[in-house]
């Protein structure tokens, strides 16, 4: 794969909870540009946590890896036009439209000069991540189709158990949810590793072996942030959950010797407030967990 140019750094972003954005290199970093599930959803409600759907961007070595494309890539694709011209490693965990939804808004896709690597598995129908993407531009829906983009896009087909080597990051896959075709990742460079496991299987009540060993040992777990289930919607209590996903979760991460955990992927009914009650109860089970903020920047020292 041709040599990446670094990009300009990306001015630290602040939130209201720095405390807990530790550590001082810049090598190697994971930045949140989306943190809802399902859809977007903007608000004075959602102001502290942010709004936008899925996307994390890792900065690791001389690479630039983005981790799904919903709203939130949209943001990341402005920022990145004062970088230009960028080479980036795009992963699907999926072709929901939580996932996918950003990426017709990428604007650095749509501009020659630009490469993007983009990795995904093949969906229950069979279709590629490549014919999924194209799928949801097609007219009458969205008026600009992807072989519009300018940008050199070349597409790679993944499959669970899969390692990826970019130089000298390596990406490990495995399958979290199969009937989903759902991918979880581990990112490893100089000895470090953060492990990105959004769809799991639900209602699990034991040791989710398959996230065991994609987390073994890490520095960073991302994680799917708790779901409320109960019957009128979201409760005003953070004590009630029917959802044992990020229980087995936690458990699962304190089993292979996760350091910290970031949650994510929020339900879009869940306001800032009651954010913040997820938070703690969160934290009262594992300490070094932590909720992500849209711009949150967490270094991997």
């Amino acid at each position: 794969m041709p040599d990446f140019q670094p990009a300009a750094p990306t001015p630290r972003i602040s939130n209201d909870r720095a405390d807990m954005v530790t550590g001082s290199r810049d090598d190697f970093v994971v930045q949140f540009w989306g943190v809802r599930d399902k859809i977007s959803t903007p608000g004075k409600e959602t102001i502290r946590y942010g709004g936008n759907t899925s996307c994390v961007e890792i900065r690791v070595g001389n690479k630039r890896l983005i981790f799904d494309g919903g709203t939130g890539l949209r943001l990341l694709g402005n920022n990145l036009l004062k970088a230009m011209p960028v080479e980036a490693y795009i992963f699907f965990t999926n072709c929901h439209w939580d996932s996918i939804q950003g990426f017709p808004f990428f604007i650095p896709a749509l501009l020659p000069g630009n490469c993007f690597h983009i990795y995904g598995a093949e969906a229950s129908d069979g279709t590629s991540m490549e014919q999924r993407l194209s799928r949801q531009m097609l007219g009458p829906n969205f008026p600009v189709p992807l072989q519009v983009m300018r940008s050199e896009l070349k597409f790679y087909e993944l499959v669970s158990g899969m390692t990826i080597l970019l130089d000298d990051v390596t990406v490990e896959t495995v399958f979290l949810n199969y009937s989903h075709r759902a991918m979880g990742y581990r990112i490893t460079w100089q000895g470090r590793s953060v492990v990105y496991a959004m769809d799991r299987v639900c209602y699990q009540d034991h040791i989710d072996q398959a996230l065991l060993h994609l987390a073994r040992q890490a520095d960073l777990l991302i994680l799917k942030a708790p779901h409320s289930f109960l019957e009128g919607g979201v409760s005003s209590s953070s004590r009630l959950w029917k959802d044992s996903l990020w229980q087995t979760g936690i458990e699962t991460a304190k089993a292979a010797g996760v350091k910290r955990i970031v949650m994510s992927r929020y339900n879009p009914d869940y306001d800032d407030d009651f954010l913040d009650q997820v938070e703690e109860q969160v934290r009262s089970v594992f300490p070094n967990d932590f909720l992500a903020r849209e711009g949150m920047i967490v270094p991997i020292a």
